[in-house]
């Protein structure tokens, strides 16, 4: 549930929601340093997810699908929930948008629908 997430790791999935990457990979990393336990690589994955998505917005498509495929690495371990968060559609929502992007190309990359962009989904208690 939502309520189990640790204040850091939500603020940082509420900035990813907004679109705002740049912020939510700052949040997200300083969660990741104080959570020793095996969760901290879900809060990874999450961020690097943000990260690719950070790449894709500013055209560097080459690295937004090399951090998007190790952020999936790491989010596939927790699925299809992990404390609230529903990581099975995260997944997919990333897997819809990297076979866009890697279909469009570097050179199509404008024509990339944001709407694609994952979104987190969290169980409400």
């Amino acid at each position: 549930m939502k309520d189990d997430l640790p204040p850091l790791v939500m603020r940082g999935i509420e900035e990813f929601n907004r679109g705002e990457f740049f912020e939510q990979h700052e949040t997200l990393e300083t969660a990741w340093r104080q959570d020793q336990r095996p969760v901290r690589e879900l809060y990874q994955g999450i961020l690097q997810v943000g990260v690719a998505c950070y790449h894709v917005e500013r055209g560097n498509l080459p690295g937004a699908l090399k951090v998007m495929e190790r952020g999936l690495r790491r989010l596939r371990k927790f699925t299809p929930e992990c404390m609230g968060i529903d990581v099975a559609r995260l997944i997919a929502d990333t897997e819809r948008l990297r076979d866009e992007a890697s279909r469009l190309g570097s050179e199509r990359r404008a024509e990339l629908d944001h709407a694609l962009f994952p979104h987190i989904a969290l169980r409400v208690a």
